[in-house]
């Protein structure tokens, strides 16, 4: 039976604890898409399909480490297949052991239990910091600025 977008979406945040990318990937729609509106630097915008969704989250378990999703909260829209989704992630930054504290919102639209669309509005400067690599985005805006 297909999942309702909750499901899904509380299936997605038990699975990054996990660290299971593989089935993450798995809860989007082979021509789902993944876009990131507020990326910057190194990070795309834009995931078309299960397969580039699968390799971008391949690495993430070698840079962060998800150990809670404490606070989860679902606004449900006019359309039932689409949600809105507040949570925060605690967790350590796996190259430096430092703790880090991530607020997120995503929209997500689910099709017969899979993602079709997932729209997510992180923080770049709160995500660099989180994993060291500060130093390195505020780099690429400083030359993409001077140009």
């Amino acid at each position: 039976m297909p999942r309702t977008p909750d499901e899904t979406i509380r299936r997605l945040l038990d699975l990054l604890q996990t660290r299971d990318m593989n089935a993450v990937a798995e809860l989007w729609a082979a021509d789902g898409t993944a876009e990131f509106p507020f990326a910057e630097a190194l990070s795309p915008a834009r995931l078309n399909g299960r397969e580039a969704v699968r390799a971008y989250l391949a690495g993430h378990p070698d840079r962060m480490d998800v150990r809670e999703i404490p606070a989860v909260t679902v606004h449900h829209t006019s359309r039932p297949d689409t949600i809105v989704v507040e949570f925060t992630a605690h967790g350590r930054t796996v190259s430096t052991g430092e703790p880090y504290r991530l607020d997120y919102v995503t929209v997500v639209t689910v099709h017969e239990g899979l993602i079709t669309r997932y729209r997510d509005y992180w923080s770049p400067v709160a995500a660099a910091s989180a994993a060291g690599t500060l130093p390195e985005l505020l780099g690429s805006l400083r030359s993409r600025t001077a140009r």
